[in-house]
């Protein structure tokens, strides 16, 4: 039984040009939805694959035994990627950035305002910084910041200060008592447009494991690790890591302000890199339809031309 649905499936393997022989890295191993589809493509190449999840990893090494052996996983986050392959060289990468369903789904992982569990958060489990200490022991001023950046809440400071009192009393242990203490900061007409927890929960998972620090990091070191014609392909879910992405590509892709609009632009002075995508793909009705996760999501690619 398929544990995970990936979302953009068909269009990031097509995109990301896969050649028999190739080395592909997915940054996003999850639970090998990418990464099954990349190693039926591959004869002679090889497959590496990242993620900081144990029990992602444990089910995806069972399920990419059945199509091959020429594969790699390292039980570590995308952001030691260049760490992990050197000098290697790759023929493509991809970034998944959607938080596994499993993940989701667990009663015990803390990532659902849905379901009641411990405030918990970490995708990797030997982490030491977990959602409860964030809530328990960051001051009123941390807390707000990290919603307004990392949330866009514009409730921010309401429900940090609400978090404040009510811990003074008695410590936020379960997502079902943050959820309570959200809910009581939103007016009524707004909670209808959508869940009220829906931008602390993803403020706090950001900021439990580093997301948006560790994901630039990585993008920007899987364009060093590309061969000439090589792919990255980066799938995001929200304008945060979308940003991000459209910032370090645009950056690549562009040609330098002192020399642009040339009639005969030096080739030493021209981007190493183009935009495959100028605007994102983003899932089709027919996906968002048998997937809701899936609506808010964006892909982008770029290759290395020289």
């Amino acid at each position: 039984m398929e544990k995970h649905t990936s979302v953009l499936l068909k269009e990031a393997i097509d995109y990301l040009n896969i050649r028999e022989d190739g080395t592909y890295i997915d940054a996003t191993l999850g639970y090998a939805g990418h990464s099954g589809e990349i190693l039926k493509q591959l004869n002679k190449g090889t497959l590496i694959a990242f993620d900081k999840d144990i029990d992602a990893v444990n089910y995806s090494r069972t399920k990419l035994s059945k199509i091959g052996d020429n594969f790699k996983i390292y039980n570590t986050g995308f952001i030691n990627i260049k760490e992990v392959m050197e000098d290697k060289k790759v023929d493509g990468v991809l970034f998944d950035l959607g938080v596994s369903s499993p993940e989701i789904d667990e009663d015990n992982r803390g990532f659902s305002y849905m379901k009641n569990s411990k405030l918990d958060m970490r995708m990797d489990q030997n982490s030491k910084l977990t959602a409860y200490e964030i809530v328990n022991t960051y001051t009123k001023e941390a807390l707000t910041n990290i919603f307004r950046k990392y949330g866009e809440e514009k409730h921010a400071l309401k429900i940090a200060e609400k978090i404040e009192k009510q811990r003074n009393i008695k410590k936020i242990e379960t997502t079902y008592e943050l959820v309570d203490i959200i809910d009581k900061c939103y007016p009524y007409k707004e909670k209808r447009l959508t869940h009220p927890a829906k931008k602390v929960f993803q403020a706090l998972r950001i900021e439990v494991n580093n997301e948006l620090n560790e994901f630039e990091k990585a993008l920007k070191d899987s364009l060093e690790l590309l061969n000439i014609g090589g792919r990255v392909v980066v799938i995001t879910f929200h304008s945060l890591e979308d940003r991000i992405c459209k910032n370090i590509f645009k950056q690549a892709s562009e040609v330098n302000e002192v020399v642009k609009g040339m009639p005969d632009i030096p080739l030493n002075l021209l981007p190493n890199f183009k935009l495959i995508t100028k605007k994102p793909i983003i899932p089709r009705d027919e996906e968002i339809r048998r997937n809701s996760r899936s609506k808010s999501a964006k892909m982008r690619v770029i290759e290395r031309i020289k």
